[in-house]
């Protein structure tokens, strides 16, 4: 057995958008970062040329109503945090400094597929530090109204059990359950993209949101079809999706989860409510260093070695 590392990306790499709410462009850069830094933003494009930093914890979220708002004291610094994180915490990267020049990161395709595709196009390098998980070590739950997530002891990894239920001809109950590790992550989640319901546009534009929506980054559903031309990815895409955010959310707890997440109806504002719940509880988890199976072969060779 060996201690797993921590991880960062080999080289910096940039995204170009805009954001789904607020229509502005951005431009996204991911940078490698030093053991023990975490995930944490920069934002820039302030005014004076100033830059505020912050960490992507819980402590810097500041709304959840439509998507994962993290700022500071001074007020909300970069909306829909959600998917860069599940890209990032979907491959498994422990450190990374994201910098952004907007208010909003870019919604892309409305998927995690982009920011996965330009991690893996420079790589991830593992780092000589052992890497640290946050172990659940009994239950927590939150309930909201018929909606409900929780987070249940899992020594094996952490593995996410989601279920929406929308009285939608086109949707209605969609379950899922993965293991959340890199490969099932690119293959499985990481294209399911964001959604939205026809009938809600006017509402939403009012309220000054979904202003940079548009059929090239989310998936539109009328009361009787998708709009997108090409259909959905997948057929449960909608419950995949929330497998996505619910990842990226996750991500707020502040390191690698080894537990299981249930969500039933869940969204931004419950994933964030568990969290809460469970770093609030001293008792529910502790830090771990998790250890890894050498490959057979580099134990044959070892036996060989000693023989």
């Amino acid at each position: 057995m060996q201690l797993a590392g921590q991880t960062t990306l080999r080289d910096h790499t940039t995204l170009l958008g805009v954001g789904v709410h607020s229509g502005l462009p951005v431009t996204l850069t991911i940078h490698p970062a030093d053991t023990g830094t975490g995930l944490r933003f920069i934002r820039t494009g302030l005014a004076g040329n100033h830059y505020r930093e912050i960490p992507a914890d819980m402590d810097a979220v500041t709304a959840t109503e439509f998507a994962t708002v993290l700022g500071d004291a001074n007020g909300p610094l970069i909306s829909t945090a959600e998917h860069v994180l599940a890209a990032l915490s979907g491959l498994g990267v422990d450190n990374a400094v994201i910098e952004i020049d907007g208010p909003e990161a870019p919604i892309m395709d409305g998927s995690a597929g982009p920011f996965v595709a330009a991690i893996d196009l420079v790589g991830i390098e593992t780092l000589r530090a052992p890497r640290r998980h946050i172990k659940v070590l009994k239950p927590v739950r939150v309930a909201m109204g018929d909606a409900f997530g929780e987070l249940l002891p899992n020594s094996r990894g952490f593995r996410i059990e989601a279920e929406v239920n929308f009285d939608h001809p086109l949707i209605g109950r969609q379950c899922l359950a993965i293991d959340v590790k890199p490969e099932i992550f690119r293959r499985e989640i990481a294209r399911a993209r964001t959604f939205g319901f026809m009938r809600d546009v006017a509402t939403l534009w009012n309220s000054g949101y979904a202003l940079g929506a548009s059929l090239e980054n989310t998936l539109v559903v009328t009361d009787h079809r998708i709009l997108n031309p090409e259909g959905t990815r997948f057929r449960d895409e909608f419950v995949r999706h929330k497998v996505l955010d619910a990842i990226g959310d996750l991500a707020l707890a502040g390191g690698p989860l080894l537990g299981t997440y249930r969500s039933v109806r869940g969204g931004h504002k419950l994933n964030y409510a568990v969290v809460c719940a469970l770093i609030s509880d001293t008792t529910a988890w502790t830090w771990t260093e998790t250890e890894t199976r050498r490959p057979a072969r580099e134990r044959a060779e070892l036996a060989d070695l000693m023989a």
